[in-house]
């Protein structure tokens, strides 16, 4: 099935954003294949050896991922997870207490200076260090306990689109692997399938309707606020677009005093105990006149089905994907070379 976005979208040449977004269903299922025995191996290390907490280490897209990561354990693992600000150790060189903690690095290059300091310092503070990288000879594979290869191979486009769903289907493989739930791991063999049908959904409304914004927020909560972080950050690097993310909960803590006739929302409804409430945030802001798309089953936006609701992030986003690509060449722009930035930023 071919999707058409806009009517004047002239491109003749899919781009590489494009093309590796439209790889992500390929990658997730021989990733699914490969990390099968390593990954139940760790979990059964960390069921008989709990981790008192989870840290996340991470920058960018794959900061957006540890956001998933931390709704993910705690609401089917129970565990408190926090995310650690990689400047507390590379910059402020603060010493952390994490004896038993599980810290997880997140990186698709594995070569940032203060991704690689903070997991030094984790496993010199006791932690169990667990990388989850997609250059797999990287000097942050070579400081962890344990690599989870995420096998989105060599990104070309500086937008992250491939190795950002990677990073997220790894977590959710280790989680459900950890969990030991027999539904959820039947859940997660279909999920590629949902990827599938997920890049042929018709976003039309939102590209077409976003061609001359300015501003947006994108709205998520819970599982799916990553997937929310992850959107705004992509309208700003590929479409030069000022996008902002919020829960959909904290959004009414200030932020929504300026949604009036025309602003822009992108809501994500969580298919969850959440999506209510998103739901009727979004009514709100028609009934004030705001631009409103919802991705949901309820929505204006279609959803391909997630085979379980802890799965609807990557199916969101990969939709979104599509979209955000289209979207930048609507407006002129390159997704893959972004001004002023770089496929490996390197901080300190």
């Amino acid at each position: 099935m071919t999707t058409t976005f806009a009517a004047n979208d002239v491109s003749t040449e899919p781009t590489w954003m494009w093309r590796e977004a439209a790889e992500a269903a390929d990658i997730v299922e021989r990733q699914f294949a490969r990390n099968a025995a390593p990954l139940a191996a760790l979990a059964a290390a960390l069921r008989a050896n709990p981790p008192r907490f989870v840290v996340t280490c991470a920058r960018g897209s794959s900061d957006h991922a540890a956001t998933y990561a931390k709704y993910l354990f705690e609401t089917q693992l129970g565990l408190v997870t926090a995310s650690a600000s990689p400047s507390v150790g590379s910059v402020y060189a603060a010493r952390q207490r994490l004896d038993d903690a599980l810290y997880i690095v997140i990186s698709q290059s594995g070569r940032s200076p203060d991704l690689l300091a903070n997991a030094e310092a984790a496993r010199a503070a006791g932690a169990r260090v667990v990388a989850f990288v997609n250059v797999e000879d990287s000097p942050l594979a070579a400081l962890a306990d344990t690599v989870v290869p995420l096998g989105a191979g060599h990104e070309r486009s500086v937008a992250a689109t491939k190795s950002y769903l990677a990073s997220l289907s790894a977590l959710l493989q280790l989680a459900v692997l950890w969990k030991g739930d027999s539904a959820l791991e039947a859940a997660l063999a279909r999920l590629p399938a949902a990827l599938r049908d997920a890049w042929n959904q018709d976003w039309t409304p939102v590209v077409d309707g976003l061609a001359g914004a300015t501003n947006l927020f994108v709205l998520g909560r819970g599982l799916g606020l990553g997937a929310a972080q992850e959107a705004a950050l992509k309208f700003k690097e590929t479409c030069g677009l000022h996008a902002e993310a919020y829960s959909s909960a904290e959004v009414k803590h200030g932020p929504m005093a300026i949604v009036g006739p025309g602003f822009p929302v992108l809501c994500f409804a969580q298919p969850d105990e959440t999506e209510a409430g998103t739901l009727a945030l979004a009514e709100e802001f028609r009934t004030r006149g705001a631009a409103v798309w919802v991705a949901s089953a309820h929505g204006d936006l279609p959803l391909a089905a997630a085979p379980h609701a802890t799965m609807a992030p990557l199916v969101t986003v990969q939709s979104f994907y599509r979209a955000v690509e289209a979207l930048a060449r609507h407006r002129g722009r390159n997704p893959d070379l972004p001004p002023h930035l770089n496929k490996v930023t390197e901080t300190v």
